[in-house]
């Protein structure tokens, strides 16, 4: 498996730092997400919590927002952190936010090491799945 340019202690310490930037008064846990583009760029994120819960945002999807407003790319290695720096699995939801933008062969730094994106969202939905069973134009 390949790193990160810098390594992976580098990705999450960057991590790591964004993490302090969070907006979690509601829940109190923090989180920061870290990734390196195939271009070579880093992108991060953080959580931003709001009062109407349903419209909080987690640190990936200010990850992949970051990702697109710079120019898009491949999502190619990814980590994400607690408040306190301990590596954290994304939740369902961001999975199959990093599966869009990164695919199978995303490399993701879980509390268990390093995982290709195809075991840390297993038979996964994306693009290629709206091209098969789509309904004829009427």
């Amino acid at each position: 498996m390949s790193e990160p340019s810098g390594g992976w202690e580098a990705l999450r310490q960057l991590a790591v730092e964004v993490a302090g930037h969070a907006y979690a008064p509601y829940s109190r846990y923090a989180v920061g997400a870290a990734a390196q583009v195939d271009d070579g760029r880093t992108v991060v994120g953080c959580n931003v919590e709001n009062a109407a819960y349903g419209v909080t945002l987690c640190a990936e999807c200010g990850l992949v927002s970051s990702l697109v407003a710079g120019g898009g790319g491949r999502l190619t290695h990814f980590v994400c952190v607690n408040g306190v720096g301990d590596v954290i699995m994304p939740c369902g939801r961001c999975r199959q936010l990093l599966w869009e933008h990164g695919g199978a062969d995303l490399l993701v730094q879980t509390p268990e090491g390093v995982l290709g994106m195809d075991h840390v969202l297993p038979q996964a939905f994306g693009p290629d799945d709206l091209t098969r069973g789509t309904l004829p134009l009427a």
